[in-house]
């Protein structure tokens, strides 16, 4: 019963974005479209019995960047928009799920075809505009979702975005921990599971912390595979730093504005520690 009133919670929040995106967005500013959806985003990181910590923010770019992050689960583009929403490059089978399809739809999601080759293209070209214009948008590099334990290689192609507009790369590492400190698989996505299997997963899981850690941004360069190579040994020595519990100085900070303190997730904030968990200042 307890399970199927979280669900059911979750429900009335994705109608509630619906609600919000189609009367608010038109009459809103950009920046209070970015609030509303981060404290949207907030509200279903708590639904899900997740809080959120964030590193080494201050290093953040908030425009005409390509933020590249490892994938472990779909609640990830939650995560990354609880801590600065963006745009996202996702599977076109996304599109028609009910409900969360047309919402990434309406926030700028671009959609690709993995099945076909030459899609990569059309998408590089689309993200390089956007770049060029001043948009900040995620990709997720790996091409799939892992148990989050090690990273998966990250494909080089879409960096080809960054090279073309000249923009920097900013590299985010995603990790969950259980209440008692240890890594936590329980929002994976992977293998044959369904996403209601995923979600009961989740829910399942206890109460759950995700952290970010935001990398220094990457200057493009002329070579989207070492600009590949070198964002990929940022996350992955990002992950291995939280894996050793590099988190001990998170703060709180306040929450959005445009929301209830009650309507929002737990939020922390690590501004001066590195990836060992030693503090830089």
């Amino acid at each position: 019963m307890k399970l199927a009133l979280r669900k059911a919670r979750l429900v009335a929040h994705l109608l509630h974005g619906m609600w919000t995106v189609a009367t608010r967005f038109p009459r809103a500013s950009a920046d209070v479209r970015l609030e509303l959806n981060r404290a949207w985003s907030l509200k279903m990181l708590r639904l899900c019995g997740m809080r959120l910590v964030v590193h080494n923010d201050d290093v953040r770019l908030d425009a005409g960047a390509l933020v590249v992050a490892n994938h472990v689960s779909w609640i990830d583009i939650y995560v990354i928009n609880a801590w600065r929403p963006t745009p996202f490059v996702s599977k076109a089978e996304i599109r028609n799920w009910p409900v969360v399809g047309w919402l990434a739809e309406q926030l700028g999601t671009v959609f690709i075809q993995r099945e076909k080759r030459s899609d990569a293209k059309r998408i590089m070209h689309e993200l390089a505009d956007r770049l060029s214009a001043g948009e900040l948008m995620c990709v997720f590099p790996e091409g799939t979702t892992s148990d989050g334990l090690a990273l998966l290689p990250f494909h080089a192609n879409l960096f080809q975005a960054a090279v073309s507009a000249s923009c920097p790369v900013q590299p985010v590492c995603i990790m969950y921990e259980d209440a008692h400190g240890r890594q936590s698989t329980a929002p994976a996505y992977v293998d044959d599971l369904t996403l209601s299997d995923s979600l009961n997963a989740l829910l399942k899981g206890g109460p759950l912390t995700a952290h970010v850690y935001v990398g220094a941004p990457l200057a493009s360069g002329a070579d989207r595979r070492l600009l590949a190579a070198e964002a990929e040994a940022v996350v992955g020595r990002a992950l291995r730093g939280m894996q050793g519990g590099g988190n001990e100085f998170a703060a709180d900070v306040p929450e959005p504005r445009q929301q209830k303190a009650e309507d929002t997730a737990d939020v922390a904030l690590t501004q001066d520690i590195d990836i060992d968990g030693t503090r830089t200042s």
